[in-house]
């Protein structure tokens, strides 16, 4: 496995409700969970850290990641808008800093070397990178001092992306998977429906505990209310290998983050 970092993580994308957002991240981290995933295009870097703080557990034990919007990929702008997202957080540094993607003010001898400069001076423990597709990563290795933590890309039962986990896996970092469950979608799927029912467990925790049995992958489905607890339950999920080969031969594919500019299409 490559470096530590809790598996299982609360993802915060549009929650941008102050309060929403606060309670979601305490009540997480109240429940078990010790990862929480945010970015400076959520808007709500400043809520997470309150949860953070309302939370009654350490600062040290929790993973708190965030990510550089893509106006902020200039050499200047990453350092300078790293250091106004510690303030957000009310962190000295965040565990994980990622490009969130390699678009618009991404330039690679610029935005990379921030990133080495970022972690050097110990604003963030670790860099890495979010929606990068195999050239993108190999270029990145190119021009990068440190190694790269982690890719988060969009990843669940539905897109498997099995090239990408090659890479993380033969690279030695983390696949980290956002919307993991689909935004529900998958839920439907009567594969998914089986094996949930076989182990008295929801939809939801079946596509998590799917994604854990997979080598080098982290989590970090978005959730509030008792979402939060339902789906930290896919920790106790045991899936058996005939469960994950049934599952890895869904053959339905669907993107549920996708547009024009998206590096995916580039790539082809």
């Amino acid at each position: 496995m490559p470096g530590e970092m809790p598996r299982f993580g609360l993802g915060t994308y549009q929650q941008t409700d102050r309060e929403t957002c606060i309670e979601s991240v305490r009540r997480a981290l109240e429940a078990g969970y010790r990862h929480v995933d945010t970015a400076q295009s959520y808007g709500n870097e400043a809520y997470v850290g309150e949860g953070l703080r309302r939370a009654d557990v350490d600062r040290e034990e929790v993973f708190v990641a965030t990510k550089l919007a893509t106006g902020n990929l200039a050499y200047d702008d990453a350092l300078e808008t790293t250091e106004e997202s510690l303030e957000r957080l009310g962190v000295e540094r965040v565990d994980l800093m990622y490009v969130h993607w390699p678009l618009d003010t991404y330039d690679p001898e610029e935005t990379l070397p921030a990133l080495d400069e970022i972690r050097d001076r110990g604003m963030a423990r670790h860099v890495g990178v979010s929606n990068f597709e195999s050239r993108q990563l190999e270029e990145a290795r190119g021009v990068m001092e440190s190694p790269i933590f982690a890719n988060q890309v969009e990843c669940h039962a539905l897109l498997h992306q099995d090239e990408l986990l090659a890479d993380a896996r033969e690279h030695d970092y983390w696949l980290v998977a956002y919307s993991p469950l689909a935004k529900a979608e998958v839920f439907d799927n009567p594969v998914i429906a089986d094996v949930a029912e076989k182990h008295d467990a929801t939809p939801a925790q079946v596509c998590l505990a799917w994604l854990l049995a997979r080598e080098n992958v982290a989590v970090i489905p978005k959730a509030t209310g008792d979402h939060v607890e339902e789906n930290y339950g896919a920790l106790a999920v045991d899936l058996d290998p005939e469960d994950v080969e049934r599952i890895d031969a869904i053959e339905e594919e669907r993107r549920m983050v996708d547009f024009d500019a998206a590096p995916w299409h580039a790539a082809d």
